[in-house]
């Protein structure tokens, strides 16, 4: 099986409003996909979905061939837009944490990017800023052997000089046969890292297409048919 992830037909109401309306789309292994898109456009649903923390209104999303559920959980990471830690935990304990409950977890891997990042095991989440915490979310994300990321605008919080180091930090610890979904309406940022994109709007999927065919065809980068494509 070629695809990491596949969905068919997938539909989310929330009264009456379709957060995501009929959406059918084909993810491959190895590759970092950019699900891009204004504030509202069915993105974090998307994901929600993926992770099981939605359920689809109809339609089906697969994951290695399963519906999301406990065994897609082992092997799906997942950064969400809003921080879930405890202010009251050490970096130690959040380790620990994530040590016993996910079995690729990789804890030298996680201390490793986090004294880089100047964060020491008795830091405080309470003591951070907020993008030193979002910077602490994404390290524990990265820090699994999963086969499919995703993140939820792991960019939005933090300044524009940190953003370069997030995203190498990205690149450099994920496997090369997993795959990334990346959700986010800061585009020129990310676009050095992707591999195919995914445009979604008004929940509906307008463009999926890889990052050379957009620019072979257009002659555009990626943010400037993006600013075309979604213009007030």
């Amino acid at each position: 099986m070629n695809n990491i992830l596949e969905c068919r037909n997938l539909t989310k109401i929330f009264g009456t409003k379709k957060a995501l309306d009929n959406v059918t789309l084909s993810i491959p292994r190895g590759r970092i996909v950019g699900l891009l898109g204004p504030n509202g456009s069915g993105k974090t649903t998307f994901i929600k979905l993926c992770n099981q923390l939605l359920t689809p209104t109809s339609g089906e999303i697969l994951i290695e061939g399963k519906r999301p559920g406990v065994e897609t959980k082992k092997i799906v990471s997942y950064l969400p837009e809003k921080n879930y830690l405890s202010d009251w935990m050490k970096v130690s304990d959040i380790i620990g944490l994530f040590k016993d409950f996910y079995d690729d977890f990789n804890a030298e891997k996680a201390y490793d990017m986090l004294k880089s990042l100047g964060i020491k095991p008795n830091d405080r989440l309470k003591s951070m800023s907020k993008g030193t915490k979002e910077k602490v979310q994404l390290t524990l994300v990265m820090s699994r052997e999963a086969k499919l990321y995703l993140l939820d605008e792991p960019i939005g919080g933090v300044d524009p000089a940190a953003r370069d180091y997030i995203l190498d930090t990205i690149l450099r610890n994920y496997n090369e046969n997993a795959t990334i979904i990346l959700s986010t309406h800061l585009i020129s940022d990310i676009e050095k890292i992707l591999d195919d994109v995914i445009f979604i709007k008004g929940g509906q999927i307008v463009l999926a297409k890889t990052v050379d065919e957009i620019r072979e065809e257009t002659g555009k980068s990626v943010d400037s048919l993006f600013r075309e494509v979604f213009k007030c």
